[in-house]
């Protein structure tokens, strides 16, 4: 079940996340709690799968280097494909989507070089090709949403 505390993290902080030393100090100010508690109700958050994680999203190509990968995988193999890229850090989120292109993420590395050593490696760790999608036009999505947790 979550809790005030969870529903301010997952609401309040998508955008404007504080730039200090401390953030989730400044954060637990805000919201009247302590540091530790927001750091424990973030990890409760990651822990059950309702965040995967808290830090920035940066324009493509402004650090390092960025590329969009598609892959198609069975369908019963979906989740074990998701679980491993996952895990490069290199990748800051992935999803599914309806297509036989159906499991799609963005990945970023400090060099076109170490970004294609990353993409093999998750062919080859997958045992499914990537279908690399470099940058052509630049859009910006607003990822930030309100939740209605009122139910939650």
């Amino acid at each position: 079940m979550l809790t005030n505390l969870h529903k301010h993290l997952l609401n309040d902080f998508q955008r404007d996340f504080p730039l200090v030393e401390r953030p989730y100090l400044e954060i637990a100010n805000q919201l009247g709690v302590s540091e530790d508690e927001v750091l424990s109700a973030l990890s409760e958050l990651r822990d059950s799968q309702l965040i995967s994680r808290v830090g920035p999203i940066i324009p493509p190509n402004q650090i390092g280097v960025s590329m969009l990968v598609a892959m198609a995988v069975p369908e019963s193999e979906l989740q074990r494909a998701a679980d491993i890229i996952s895990h490069y850090p290199e990748v800051n989120h992935n999803y599914e989507r309806e297509n036989r292109f159906n499991l799609w993420f963005v990945a970023v590395a400090p060099t076109a070089e170490q970004l294609a050593r990353v993409l093999d490696a998750i062919e080859r760790e997958t045992g499914y090709p990537t279908q690399r999608l470099p940058l052509i036009n630049d859009f910006h999505i607003d990822l930030g949403f309100r939740l209605d947790l009122s139910h939650a």
